[in-house]
């Protein structure tokens, strides 16, 4: 055909489509271009990347992650442990005093019913795929997966023993005993793919490939362990930190100005060989080394998160791809003088929140936004409607412009205490069976942004105090509703 016969060809076709309802074009256009989701969760991951400042960390993959798309620099969890935060994120559902409490919540159990967002994404008829740690048990809601879930624990793979995976003998062997205490970090002259979350890498991009060959529409969730205890990882990633000093590593004590209810006595970490048992302190050589542990499972995690990325680009399904990077809650190193997640301070709770996706633009937010978010803001970029339930609100007008769509306040729940986050100021009570305020802290992260002063007793405070409680208890009755 010759050029003026193919512009009259094209110039009939215009015409054509020009006189086609909007409805039928936009039915169309959203079919054609209905983008995936992948997902990556990433366990015990606090806001410590060199993407959020920290340029002593040696993330790469998760960095070039956040050059490429939106992140979100005040990002909360709701929950700030494991089972209770992943239950509360896939059902859009905040956590009250009945629900969502533990690691050992089941989405299924504490909101019976309600739609996660992996079956919703399921019935609107992408392939709902969960490998390696999505929901704390893998076998839960397998109704809203479009296959079984899969971790490479429920496979007889030898050398994994438990979900410490441990690969050096004498660790297996003590993890093995009847009241054994094995290490809480490991370096092991392995490939990635010794470890979990090397495996469940490869799972995922087995999963991209077939994805890639067959043109189906797909909601992937990646779910990688590490930097979760033990602080388990390839040698190599331990030698991109120097032994000494480490920056940043603190042995801090409690601070002297907060509640008791604030405490927490970390036994998760007391677990382990060579930790302190009872209330005393980590030594400070033991504490360079756990924080060099934590740091190098972090960088461990980034290397699988990049692997996966990367298939995802050689694949040509990165253009038509979300790609949410998630951590479910933060974790203490030492700082408040605990190890540990399960806290109502600001480092319990505050997350990584990474958001590339088609035809947004990179950008950093600022603004408050929460891990009950997360559903309502998938299903608008997949272009789904969103479940009643929903008691998030979606954060894609962020996403175009920094200045807009996110929050005055964000909520967080850790047992007895409930907390609200402004921009400014970080509020907690704690309330016992018959509702009553039992113990308060207040921080002025203008003024303390470590939170080691506590302010609720000042009479500076007082009007600040009682607005902020009105707005929890309001928060409280609210989140009951569903």
């Amino acid at each position: 055909m010759n050029p003026a016969a193919t512009r009259r060809v094209l110039h009939a076709l215009l015409l054509a489509l020009a006189c086609l309802p909007s409805a039928v074009l936009a039915s169309v256009g959203a079919e054609a271009e209905r983008p995936n989701v992948l997902f990556l969760a990433i366990d015990d991951l606090r806001p410590e990347i060199g993407a959020y400042g920290a340029d002593y960390m040696h993330t790469p993959a998760i960095d070039r992650l956040a050059a490429e798309g939106v992140t979100f620099v005040r990002a909360y969890a709701n929950v700030p442990v494991c089972g209770a935060s992943r239950a509360s994120m896939i059902t859009g559902l905040r956590p009250t005093r009945e629900r969502f409490l533990t690691y050992y919540t089941r989405a299924e159990e504490d909101a019976p019913g309600m739609p996660t967002m992996a079956g919703w994404f399921k019935k609107a008829g992408h392939t709902s795929i969960s490998l390696g740690k999505v929901l704390h048990h893998s076998a839960v809601s397998a109704k809203d997966w479009s296959e079984p879930p899969w971790d490479p624990l429920n496979d007889s793979i030898p050398g994994y023993r438990k979900w410490r995976n441990y690969l050096v003998e004498e660790n297996i062997r003590e993890d093995m005993k009847k009241g054994g205490r094995p290490p809480a970090f490991e370096a092991a002259n392995v490939d990635d793919d010794a470890y979990f979350d090397g495996k469940v890498a490869w799972r995922a991009i087995e999963y991209l490939e077939r994805f890639a060959r067959d043109g189906e529409p797909f909601f992937l969730a990646v779910g990688f362990v590490k930097p979760h205890l033990p602080f388990n990882a390839p040698a190599r990633y331990w030698d991109q930190y120097p032994e000494k000093p480490v920056t940043g590593a603190v042995s801090q004590p409690f601070p002297e100005s907060a509640p008791d209810q604030a405490w927490h006595n970390w036994g998760e970490l007391r677990h382990y060989a060579g930790v302190p048992k009872g209330d005393a302190p980590v030594p400070e050589g033991l504490a360079q080394t756990l924080v060099r542990g934590y740091r190098a499972a972090t960088s461990y995690s980034d290397a699988q998160v990049g692997r996966v990325l990367e298939a995802l680009s050689d694949l040509g399904l990165a253009e038509n791809t979300v790609v949410v990077l998630w951590g479910d809650h933060g974790f203490s190193l030492g700082e408040h003088g605990l190890w540990v997640k399960h806290s109502s301070f600001e480092l319990a709770n505050r997350i990584p929140l990474i958001v590339r996706s088609p035809g947004t633009a990179p950008g950093v937010v600022h603004g408050l936004v929460e891990s009950v978010d997360l559903y309502p803001t998938l299903v608008e970029l997949a272009g789904l409607s969103a479940p009643a339930h929903l008691q998030g609100r979606s954060f894609t007008p962020a996403m175009r412009d920094p200045r807009e769509g996110t929050k005055r306040a964000v909520f967080t729940r850790w047992q007895n205490s409930d907390s609200i986050r402004t921009d400014r100021y970080h509020y907690t009570e704690w309330r016992n069976q018959k509702g009553t305020v039992t113990a308060r802290m207040l921080y002025d992260h203008r003024a303390d942004p470590g939170e080691v002063n506590n302010v609720a007793d000042d009479p500076k405070y007082s009007l600040v105090v009682s607005e902020l409680s009105v707005n929890l208890a309001n928060h409280i009755e609210n989140a009951m509703t569903h």
